[in-house]
């Protein structure tokens, strides 16, 4: 089978299970409890952790020709920790993302009832910006080796950056697609129902929803900056990278209705994620001179993790 019929297929795949999620599932409109967000979350992390069997058994089996676009040649089992490993990097850093969506819609007061709806789209957009990034990187790798080296070096210096930084902070007037967008249409503050335009002295003007879909997609894309370069770094193979990614953003609106009130209790989070990020970078610097195995990642980023989250959890009951 031609390889954009596969992703062609994933995609088809993605995006019924986002239609059932929106017309379905969460049609009739309503306020996110944590009970239900948690629910949503342990769907979506289950079926991103099935769908690494379905990547053993394509790599593994040589279907659809995965298999074989590459001459390096790649084990399921290999395909399945390169899998799980960018799966759980990519999962790991969406918890900050979690962080500055909850100071967006505190910034323009977007009620409870409507932030499903901004997510929602947001997430479409993020799925189909980040398939353009990752064919970009992709590209980019093949033909540059030397790419290899500034995703490193990058990575290493975001790490630095983010151990050093303050508090985030939400000044709309600095993001150039908001910007943009004031250039073209009337901004108003008001709250027109789950509508991103409304009708204002009988002129099409955006609403604080809209903004908030906007600065949420741009932040995204500066998220994605620094997870897409970390998971190359892991693999090379644009199936698993385009995958592993799609599937840890889709859980991405659950997890924040579930943690958006208490990721400020993750104090040592940040810790883990700039650990993640320095040991990312420094392997894929090394990646052609002293290649570390994708086993031995694995355990790593899950055990970093998992210490930065146990140490807050412990943190915060004192």
């Amino acid at each position: 089978m031609n390889i954009y019929l596969v992703y062609g297929a994933f995609i088809l795949i993605v995006l019924l299970l986002l239609a059932l999620d929106l017309g379905v599932f969460n049609k009739k409109l309503h306020v996110i409890g944590i009970r239900e967000a948690l629910g949503w979350s342990a769907f979506w992390i289950c079926l991103g952790l099935l769908f690494s069997l379905a990547v053993y058994y394509i790599y593994e089996h040589h279907w659809l020709d995965i298999g074989d676009l590459k001459a390096d040649n790649i084990s399921g089992q290999k395909a399945l920790f390169e899998y799980l490993t960018g799966y759980i990097i990519e999962k790991s850093l969406s918890l900050d993302n979690i962080f500055v969506i909850a100071l967006i819609f505190e910034y323009f007061k977007i009620p409870l009832i409507y932030q499903h709806r901004v997510l929602f789209w947001g997430i479409v957009g993020a799925l189909l910006l980040r398939g353009i990034m990752i064919s970009a990187g992709a590209i980019m790798i093949s033909q540059f080796t030397w790419t290899v080296y500034v995703f490193g070096l990058f990575l290493i210096f975001t790490a630095i950056k983010m151990l050093i930084s303050g508090d985030e902070k939400i000044d709309p007037d600095k993001n150039p697609i908001y910007k943009i967008v004031k250039k073209f249409y009337k901004i108003t503050d008001k709250i027109d129902g789950m509508h991103f335009f409304a009708k204002v002295d009988g002129k099409k003007a955006v609403t604080p929803l809209f903004i908030a879909l906007i600065i949420v997609e741009s932040s995204d894309v500066l998220f994605a900056v620094d997870s897409i370069p970390a998971i190359f770094a892991v693999t090379k193979e644009p199936f698993i990278v385009f995958t592993s990614n799609i599937f840890a953003i889709l859980g991405l609106r659950s997890l924040y209705f579930a943690l958006a009130a208490m990721i400020q209790k993750f104090r040592y989070l940040k810790i883990s994620l700039v650990f993640i990020l320095s040991y990312v970078g420094v392997k894929m610097v090394l990646s052609h001179h002293y290649p570390i195995p994708s086993w031995v990642s694995l355990i790593f980023i899950a055990v970093i993790l998992a210490v930065g989250i146990i140490a807050s959890m412990i943190r915060s009951k004192k």
